[in-house]
């Protein structure tokens, strides 16, 4: 990582790390729609892992790969934002499934399956279905939820030093009980496809061929998964 005269060597720590910064990468891809780069968000990563050079500290302890990493994430999180990665339209076509899940699951008294939440919408099962799979970038947690009144962005209203990681903020006690507590009212399939994913660190073709179904049909599962936690956190 250095060289004889202490300073970072670059270009070798660009070599050593790039299969790092590329798994990460195609780890976030899963997550993402089809509209997004893979190398734009491995650019970005690349600079993540630049600014990770420049900064560790083998005093503090850490692994690099590990500190390396949290850079990395960061960076093609920071990118993802700017660009916008995530169209109007699949957030319009999430929040209808949101609300209609919603809605079935107050009237129901229990989770609703999809050719039930397909009749509610109006639509066929595999129209229901390709929405599911179209709007695989479904995030638990978007930032818009978080303007305030002055259409601020809420990360823009807190600041930020080098080492702060704006997720921490997320990590509210309550918020986290009432996370645990949706997810274990999420159907089992479901439930067991989000534990594998991030729990297990799986991608969503080996979560496939656990569950015995298609990549895309895992997919479909996590934006519903999503989409069902959305609306049962509505308060949050």
């Amino acid at each position: 990582m250095y060289t004889a005269n202490g300073s970072s060597d670059k270009e070798q720590c660009l070599r050593e790390y790039a299969p790092l910064v590329k798994r990460i990468a195609y780890h976030l891809m899963a997550r993402l729609p089809s509209s997004v780069s893979v190398d734009d968000i491995i650019q970005a990563g690349m600079m993540g892992l630049l600014e990770a050079a420049g900064r560790y500290d083998e005093l503090r302890g850490a692994q690099f790969e590990t500190f390396a990493s949290q850079r990395i994430r960061g960076a093609m999180l920071d990118e993802l934002r700017q660009s916008d990665w995530m169209p109007r339209g699949l957030r319009r076509d999430m929040r209808r499934i949101e609300q209609a899940l919603s809605k079935l699951q107050q009237r129901l008294g229990r989770a609703p399956s999809e050719s039930e939440t397909a009749r509610e919408m109006g639509m066929p099962l595999d129209e229901y279905q390709q929405m599911l799979f179209e709007s695989r970038g479904a995030q638990l947690l978007y930032y818009e939820d978080f303007h305030g009144e002055d259409d601020e962005d809420f990360l823009d209203r807190f600041n930020f030093d080098g080492d702060a990681d704006p997720l921490e903020l997320l990590q509210d006690e309550h918020f986290r009980e009432a996370l645990i507590g949706a997810i274990g009212n999420l159907p089992e399939r479901e439930r067991m496809l989000m534990g594998m994913h991030y729990e297990q660190d799986m991608n969503l073709r080996e979560i496939g061929e656990v569950m015995g179904v298609s990549e895309s049909r895992v997919c479909q599962l996590h934006s519903q998964a999503v989409a069902r936690l959305r609306g049962m956190l509505k308060g949050y």
